[in-house]
C-alpha cells in the first residue's frame, strides 16, 4: 500500500502531481498522440510535471496467461514492463490516448493492459491492499465508419484503469480524423484536449489533499 504523502514544512510547496500520459496508437506523432501532446501542455501550463510514455517504444512482450503472479504478485516476463510499472505506480493521475482499431485499442496497447495483470492479481487473489485512489481518463480518435464506434475502446481501457485504483473522470472522442495530420485541422478538440490536461492536475491535487 502506498504511503500517505508527508505534508511539506511551512513555506515549500508541495510536489507537482505526476501525470502519467500514455500514447497507445504504433504510429508515431499520428492523431491521437498530438491531442496528447495538447493534453500535456495543459498539464504543463498547470503546473504539473507530464511523463509520456509511448507504448511502441517498448517492445512489450504479450502476457503468457501463466498466472504466476497469483503467486506473489509479480510478473515473471522479463522486459521493458517493468519500467512501466514504475511509472504507473509513481503517477499521481494517468490518461491514455488511442485510435480505435477495429472497435477497440491497438494491440501495442492491448498488451500493456493485458500485462497489468499482476494489479488484479494483488487485490483481487492476494487481497494486499489498494493505495489510494488517482484520477484520470482517456483521449480516443475514431476514423468513423465503423458501425461500433469508440465503445469497446473506452470500456476496455475504463476496465484497466480501475485495475489500477484510478477513477475515470476525463473523457474526450474525436470523430474523423484519419490521415496522420488531420487533427491539425481540428483546432476545437486540441484546445479541448489542453482544458482538460489543466483539469486533471487539478483533480490530483485534490485526489492528493483529500486522501479519496
Amino acid at each position: 500500500m502506498t504511503a500517505p504523502e508527508a505534508t511539506p514544512p511551512a513555506g515549500l510547496q508541495p510536489a507537482p502531481p505526476r501525470v502519467l500520459c500514455v500514447a497507445g496508437s504504433p504510429r508515431r506523432h499520428g492523431n491521437s498522440e498530438r491531442l496528447l501532446d495538447a493534453f500535456i501542455r495543459g498539464v504543463n501550463n498547470a503546473g504539473g510535471l507530464a511523463e509520456k510514455l509511448v507504448v511502441v517504444d517498448y517492445g512489450l512482450t504479450p502476457c503468457r496467461g501463466c498466472n504466476r503472479c497469483s503467486r506473489d504478485g509479480v510478473c515473471i516476463v522479463q522486459d521493458r514492463m517493468h519500467e512501466v510499472y514504475s511509472l504507473i505506480d509513481s503517477a499521481d493521475a494517468i490518461v491514455v490516448s488511442s485510435p480505435v482499431y477495429f472497435a477497440t485499442v491497438p494491440a501495442a496497447l492491448k498488451i500493456l493492459y493485458d500485462r497489468c495483470q499482476p494489479y488484479w492479481a494483488r487485490t483481487h487473489v492476494l487481497k494486499q491492499p489498494r493505495g489510494p485512489k488517482r484520477p484520470g481518463g482517456m483521449l480516443v480518435v475514431g476514423g468513423g465508419g465503423d458501425p461500433f464506434g469508440n465503445g469497446c475502446a473506452i470500456a476496455t481501457t475504463k476496465s484497466v484503469l480501475a485495475v489500477l485504483g484510478v477513477q475515470y473522470e476525463l473523457q474526450l472522442e474525436v470523430e474523423g480524423p484519419d490521415a496522420p495530420r488531420d487533427i491539425e485541422d481540428r483546432a476545437e478538440a486540441l484546445l479541448e484536449a489542453e482544458s482538460l490536461g489543466v483539469e486533471l492536475v487539478s483533480l490530483a491535487q485534490h485526489f492528493r489533499s483529500s486522501g479519496v
